[in-house]
């Protein structure tokens, strides 16, 4: 067995850290790429003045415990006293709002991406460039910020993300990763970089709200996979590691935001590939040779770590509703004296679904908790809908609550194959496809491609980071990203992949037909029944 202890001290260990929306999480990865530990701390954002946020006391706070935990575990474990690392990454939250003034105080509460106080701003900020821009941007909240006179704008000096920030800490660089800058502004495929002519386009906006920004000053500069983002200072030691063992010094990639590193995570990075996150909300991220070309107020366009243009399709409901189903279906249970356990109740009921007919037999779920903005919807109300001579059956009805979380992400895949985007296969992961094989078929068949779920995939964004870490390491400076994943983190790693069934496909398209029809009433149920209260 390998000296562990005597591997990290001597500091060959690769540190990734990601500060997610509930969970802040740090790994260290050894050169097979395998977590060799890990440290969590638990956070959640908090509702002031109707703003979603965190202090920057959380920030600080929580990244120093998470490290703090990593370390204990570390010892616990090995023995080891770490005191400095081959490479350091830093992700997080993508968007959101985090403008900074000369002396580096912060101007306005951190505005998380959950925040759509800028949706009337989003709206004209995307007319006005002829390219979506979305509520959760960086660039939408300052937009609104100079629509609503906001006095700290005109001080602005820097904004960024909340990876950008943390990097900001450690380094003194104000950088980010490409991925993650295409969430504060639309970047150019070809320049790596922000879109020069949109630029110029906001800036005389902005100008002509009585304001000065030169956009270029006060965002952070872009950065590409495997380019030197600067190294640990020892304000940034000591600010990361509380016990002074850490040593500055150490090289860190361009930081990520979080879809980044999940496409990292998923070896997802490739034109034509694809993967889908299906849980309390549900994306698909789908890799393009080239940008979209019409506005799509539905899609998302993001960027690869490497600068490949990416579409996103973004579901605000996913798993809730088939949730209380199943949890319904417990408590029956429990009145029978038989007490399932979760994992064993969802099996049961997702592999019925498996016996379901191809199109769910009449039977339509909406899972609309709350508003679902590609098909139009303000406001959500939960609703299952059949025909009169539907075959109502246990296994029909859990098919179509599987169905309905996937039906609005297949609308979204509707109009990027109108593009002419295409999708290879699709690399799904999260908690909709813990029963093995279900979710995955029926999935399979909805977007007709292959399928494929991985190993690796559970290990999340740290994970995702610490690669780009490795890789910023890495001895052929000329090797692609994409290659260098193929032929080294992923050669060996396993995958499930189920190929699309043509009874599949059809039930599908079938059932969609319908779904489509039916909107209408979800729509007049959730008017009707929100509308009252």
């Amino acid at each position: 067995m390998r000296d562990w202890k005597s591997y990290l001290e001597e500091g060959r260990g690769i540190l990734g850290i990601e500060l997610g929306s509930t969970r802040i999480k740090a790994v260290i990865i050894d050169e097979k790429y395998t977590v060799v530990a890990s440290g969590t701390h638990s956070w959640e954002n908090r509702l002031e003045d109707g703003v979603w946020t965190y202090t920057l006391e959380d920030v600080h706070t929580g990244l120093q415990d998470a490290y703090q935990d990593l370390l204990k575990n570390v010892q616990e474990q090995t023995g080891a006293l770490i005191r400095s690392y081959r490479a350091i990454g830093i992700s997080a939250m993508m968007h959101g709002y985090l403008p900074f003034d000369e002396e580096g105080h912060l101007l306005s509460r951190f505005r998380t991406w959950r925040n759509t106080t800028a949706h009337e701003a989003a709206e004209q900020l995307s007319m006005l460039l002829d390219h979506n821009i979305p509520d959760r941007w960086s660039s939408a909240h300052l937009y609104d910020c100079v629509l609503k006179g906001e006095s700290h704008v005109s001080r602005i000096r820097f904004m960024t993300t909340l990876a950008g920030y943390i990097h900001y800490l450690l380094t003194g660089r104000k950088v980010i990763g490409v991925g993650d800058a295409s969430g504060i502004f639309p970047v150019d495929m070809q320049t790596g970089d922000y879109r020069d002519d949109l630029l110029e386009i906001f800036e005389r906006e902005i100008t002509s709200r009585g304001y000065s920004i030169r956009l270029r000053e006060v965002f952070p500069k872009v950065l590409k996979a495997g380019e030197d983002a600067g190294y640990l200072t020892k304000d940034g030691a000591a600010f990361l590691d509380s016990s002074g063992m850490l040593e500055s010094g150490i090289r860190l990639c361009p930081p990520e935001g979080d879809a980044a590193t999940g496409m990292i995570a998923t070896n997802s990075i490739r034109c034509g590939r694809g993967n889908l996150s299906a849980g309390t909300s549900g994306f698909l991220m789908a890799v393009m040779e080239k940008d979209i070309q019409s506005l799509h107020r539905e899609i998302e366009q993001i960027n690869t770590p490497d600068g490949y243009p990416v579409a996103m399709v973004h579901a605000n409901n996913c798993t809730t509703d088939i949730s209380d189903w199943v949890s319904l279906f417990g408590e029956f249970a429990d009145l029978t004296g038989r007490t399932l356990e979760p994992d064993e109740l969802y099996g049961i009921l997702y592999r019925k679904a498996l016996e379901g007919e191809a199109d769910a037999g009449g039977i339509f779920s909406y899972n609309f908790h709350a508003g679902e903005f590609i098909v139009g919807m303000e406001r959500g109300c939960p609703m299952t809908v059949r025909k009169p001579d539907a075959a109502f059956s246990l296994s029909n009805f859990m098919r179509a609550q599987l169905f309905g979380t996937m039906a609005v992400l297949r609308i979204g895949v509707d109009l990027l194959r109108e593009e002419g985007v295409t999708i290879d296969d699709v690399t799904a992961h999260g908690g909709l496809f813990k029963t093995a094989g279900v979710a995955q078929t029926l999935l399979a068949g909805a977007l007709n491609v292959p399928v494929r779920v991985m190993e690796t995939a559970g290990e999340g964004g740290a994970w995702g980071i610490a690669i780009l870490a490795a890789y910023l390491m890495r001895d052929d400076t000329d090797e692609e990203l994409p290659d260098y994943l193929d032929g080294r983190v992923f050669a060996a790693a396993k995958a499930d992949c189920v190929m699309p069934a043509e009874k599949d496909v059809e039930g599908y398209n079938c059932y969609m037909k319908g779904y489509r029809m039916a909107l209408a009433a979800e729509r007049a149920a959730s008017d009707s029944l929100l509308g009252a209260v």
